[in-house]
């Protein structure tokens, strides 16, 4: 099966029913006898190894939403996202969609002064070379494009994010401005202390698990959104060590922040965000400090529950 077709039945068995058993904040389907609880108190002093011994600041939520299980550090302390703050801009494109103010085939034209540098593909285009609105989001999202989100935040506007996201309960992830534009931000005192956006480890996770609950936008939409999610090409943080799996995340990086937020399918949907600030080690490479703490959180974690048996191959 290819990635694409993997990608999607992934998707399929995390996004929850519309029958889904509601749980403290969030639905969840009730868990079944066979679930296998984790020993969260081993996974915990790993996780607080890890995050004690890095030279920076680190928060995490884990949350397994079948199961209720949960681990928090810092889960209420804002960071800065980096481009983790590219979902909530996602998630609010897919939400015009759902209301009819926007479509995934509308036109985007790319001017020379809509590029700007960093990662993604669409800065080395022709200029007025035009792309739709799933072109915009789905290279936001693989490949972290930085004009693709601009041009998409420019269609959508910022303050609809912000809407969106204290719609959702989130009231304190916010993006600031279009990428490498912070002169025009519409948070200045918050865009100097976080950059592009700002968010808590507690609310990323919120956001993946509405996701998978299929209730961030619409169970449709959602799936659609995790799909994109699956194909992100960044595996240097919490995926390093993870095989076999493809795993809904995004991820975002500055000299001194690194930070992912993944859906794990495991034999149970378990989220995992993890935000680091302050980070001592700004080196943008494999061996970045607070990349390999992240690699050796992700592997704790995808070892911390069983997977799911793999599918019997048709007769």
């Amino acid at each position: 099966m290819g990635i694409g077709r993997a990608a999607a039945a992934l998707v399929s068995l995390l996004v929850a029913p519309a029958c889904a058993t509601v749980h403290g904040q969030g639905a969840a389907r009730a868990a079944p006898a066979s679930f296998q609880r984790a020993d969260t108190a081993t996974l915990r002093r790993t996780l607080d190894s890890l995050a004690t011994r890095h030279r920076g600041t680190v928060g995490y939520t884990v949350h397994d939403l079948d199961t209720g299980e949960r681990l928090e550090r810092r889960g209420d302390e804002t960071f800065s996202t980096a481009s983790l703050i590219k979902v909530p801009v996602l998630v609010t494109v897919y939400d015009l969609v759902e209301q009819g103010k926007l479509s995934l085939d509308d036109p985007l034209t790319l001017l020379r002064l809509d590029k700007v540098p960093g990662s993604g593909q669409l800065q080395f285009l022709h200029d007025n070379a035009v792309i739709t609105v799933h072109d915009a989001a789905w290279l936001m999202s693989t490949l972290s494009d930085n004009t693709a989100t601009n041009l998409l935040l420019d269609r959508i506007v910022i303050r609809r994010v912000w809407e969106k996201m204290e719609k959702l309960g989130l009231m304190h992830t916010k993006v600031h401005a279009k990428v490498f534009l912070r002169i025009a931000s519409v948070a200045p005192d918050s865009s100097v202390k976080y950059g592009l956006g700002v968010t808590t480890p507690n609310e990323m996770a919120r956001l993946f698990a509405l996701l998978a609950d299929g209730r961030a936008v619409s169970p449709k939409a959602d799936s659609a959104m995790l799909n994109i999610l699956a194909h992100n090409e960044d595996a240097t943080k919490l995926q390093r060590y993870v095989e076999g799996l493809d795993v809904p995340h995004k991820t975002g990086d500055t000299d001194k922040v690194r930070t992912e937020c993944a859906l794990f399918p495991l034999q149970s949907r378990v989220v995992a965000c993890v935000l680091t600030k302050d980070n001592v080690d700004e080196r943008y490479s494999i061996d970045n400090e607070a990349q390999v703490m992240m690699a050796g959180m992700g592997r704790a974690i995808a070892l911390a529950w069983p997977r799911r048996p793999a599918p019997r191959p048709a007769p």
